[in-house]
């Protein structure tokens, strides 16, 4: 049939403009319309990449001269643990690597990032209607996809073989549908916020103040992903290109509770302060005005992500959690497997085994990841013990299963859901014992009063990750700090410690094996 274009793409932000941008490439002479609600792109959560997101912008979309000369390389993950209010910052507990990261990430401002991806795809061939609102569409499978959308305070309406949903947390096409489903397993929210004035990592002032702290670390701290962990809680701390610096905390809704304040803003700041990293670095800053966020009851997924004429991709297909920075690794998968789909199809390839495909593994995907390795982890995260045993097993396991996969043939791992297949499947279900575990463990150790009793006096810096066989280090270290817990557990449940006071008792479940 003679449609007017062959893709209309809604939304232009990372999702959409990727997926718009492969498919040009592989097929140029592809029609595709991509309309944009905003006029200007906005900050969001999602300042972090991983390395497999990392290496679908890279080795992919060919990013990497722009993301060396306009966003900040990312030096890992850094974790800090504390255990009362005036704890020295020195006594606190830090775990992460010493030295430089051995695979690209980035620390990057979304805003800057989607506009440069827009650009691209527009540079590429794709129309583009912006500002535009979608106010109607239909769909009739190989008979069109007819969009109906104000452009310039006028009505356009278009058609089309194939309708991408890319417009995030919306969730156009998943909600018109019926297919939107929340996550209420996970009940987290986040708020978060631009700040000026934080401190910096590795200044001349800390290595004077604390040149013990200073000395042992071989890579800047301020590059990482820094994180503060409590019980029910993350927080945070990201720095941005220009010297803004993101913070954020993720909570657990059954577990914490954010204290009370005049602003969001003011609120956030409050409970920084309160921890003794978070004071030492934000005693000055500033939270810049108009960039303060909310969001509650973050995760969600579609029942659905594709059928004859549609698909949607990143978070229009769903979002977990930002611990760890998953987002884009989402988007990346969902973008490459999508632009490859639309591409067969539009040259004439029956594609119906590769939309079955999309549509029951990416639930599949969603739950097992899900599952592995956030499933009440906000229950273990404050105990630095515990959290820090799966930090080396969660990031080992995903070099194993996904790092290693897309570092050495990118252009078919990316067309490969995660957690697919029998190694999927074993993988998930061993990642989910582990972490069943360390909530149990967490559980009695709450209940005991040993939740975070080891939350000062100690860190642990290790060598960093690789995609070889010098994970089995990592592995086995966090193997053996799994193990440790599991003693001490079984200690305690020999010795009949005393119950935590009953103020903690009632704010967590006690259970555990």
């Amino acid at each position: 049939m003679d449609f007017e274009y062959d893709v209309v793409i809604i939304g232009g932000a990372f999702s959409g403009a990727a997926t718009a941008l492969v498919l040009k490439r592989k097929r140029p002479e592809t029609r595709v319309l991509i309309i944009e609600k905003t006029a200007a792109f906005d900050r969001k959560v999602g300042e972090s990449t991983t390395e497999v997101s990392s290496c679908y912008m890279t080795r992919i979309l060919g990013l990497t001269h722009y993301l060396g000369h306009h966003q900040l390389a990312k030096q890992g993950l850094r974790l800090w643990f504390s255990n009362r209010p005036d704890q020295p910052f020195d006594d606190c507990v830090e775990v992460g690597t010493r030295y430089q990261s051995r695979l690209p990430g980035f620390q990057v401002d979304r805003a800057k990032l989607d506009s440069h991806m827009l650009d691209l795809a527009v540079q590429a061939g794709c129309e583009l209607w912006r500002p535009a609102k979608v106010t109607n569409c239909e769909l009739n499978g190989r008979n069109g996809q007819r969009v109906t959308a104000v452009v310039d305070l006028g009505e356009r309406t278009v058609t089309c073989r194939w309708l991408v949903d890319a417009t995030g947390r919306a969730t156009m096409l998943a909600r018109k549908l019926g297919h939107f489903l929340p996550n209420t397993e996970h009940p987290i929210n986040a708020v978060w916020a631009r700040f000026s004035g934080v401190k910096e990592w590795d200044s001349y002032e800390w290595r004077e103040r604390f040149p013990d702290y200073a000395n042992r670390c071989r890579t800047a701290r301020e590059w990482a992903t820094n994180h503060l962990f409590g019980r029910g809680w993350w927080v945070w701390m990201i720095p941005l290109h220009g010297g803004d610096v993101s913070a954020g905390i993720v909570y657990d809704s059954r577990i914490f509770k954010l204290p009370e304040g005049p602003s969001l803003a003011q609120r956030l700041h409050t409970h920084i302060l309160g921890n003794p990293v978070g004071r030492e670095l934000f005693g000055a800053a500033k939270a810049i005005e108009g960039d303060v966020h909310a969001l509650s009851m973050l995760p969600y997924h579609s029942e659905n992500v594709c059928g004859d004429g549609w698909a949607a991709v990143g978070d229009a297909a769903g979002f977990i959690d930002p611990l760890y920075s998953p987002g884009l690794d989402f988007c990346s998968y969902t973008s490459c497997y999508i632009s490859d789909l639309l591409a067969r199809s539009l040259a004439g390839e029956d594609v119906a085994d590769r939309l079955r495909y999309y549509n029951e593994q990416y639930p599949v995907t969603y739950r097992s990841w899900f599952k592995s390795l956030y499933k009440d982890k906000y229950y273990y995260m404050g105990d630095a013990d515990l959290m820090s045993a799966a930090l080396l097993l969660d990031v080992s396991s995903y070099y194993l299963g996904l790092v290693q996969a897309v570092y050495r043939d990118p252009e078919c791992a990316f067309l490969n859901l995660p957690f697919t297949g029998i190694g999927g499947r074993f993988a998930a279900n061993t990642m989910s014992f582990y972490n069943r575990r360390l909530v149990a463990l967490a559980k009695r150790r709450w209940a005991t009063g040993y939740y975070g009793k080891r939350n000062a006096g100690w860190c642990e810096l290790y060598d960093g990750f690789v995609p070889d066989m010098r994970l089995r280090k990592q592995i086995w270290r966090g193997l053996r700090r799994w193990w440790k817990c599991e003693l001490i557990n079984l200690g305690l449940m020999l010795r009949g410690r005393t119950m935590a006071p009953a103020s903690q008792v009632s704010t967590a479940p006690t259970e555990a094996w």
